[in-house]
């Protein structure tokens, strides 16, 4: 990221990581141990909408958004509401 986080900011960046990895996983790549740095391009967007308070909505529509013109996947609306429930869950436990 290229800047010095605060203790509560790493663990909840370090927890989006972790949500992305092992629940999102678009493409299914959690148990490959080689892919583990899979998702990191998407990690500090992810991250500074957390930050910046963005909702469930806005969060699920830029996974969206990932899955359909990055990966040229289809599109999961639910799931990457469920995610981003997720990830709200532990900005709101980790601040």
């Amino acid at each position: 990221m290229g800047m010095k986080l605060s203790q509560p900011d790493l663990d909840l960046y370090r927890a989006v990581d972790e949500v992305l990895h092992y629940i999102w996983d678009p493409i299914g790549v959690s148990e490959v141990p080689q892919a583990r740095d899979e998702y990191y391009g998407y990690l500090p967007q992810v991250f500074q909408l957390l930050k910046k308070g963005n909702d469930e909505k806005a969060i699920a529509e830029y996974l969206g958004k990932i899955v359909k013109q990055s990966m040229g996947l289809r599109e999961n609306t639910q799931h990457d509401l469920k995610i981003a429930e997720i990830l709200l869950s532990w900005k709101k436990v980790l601040s």
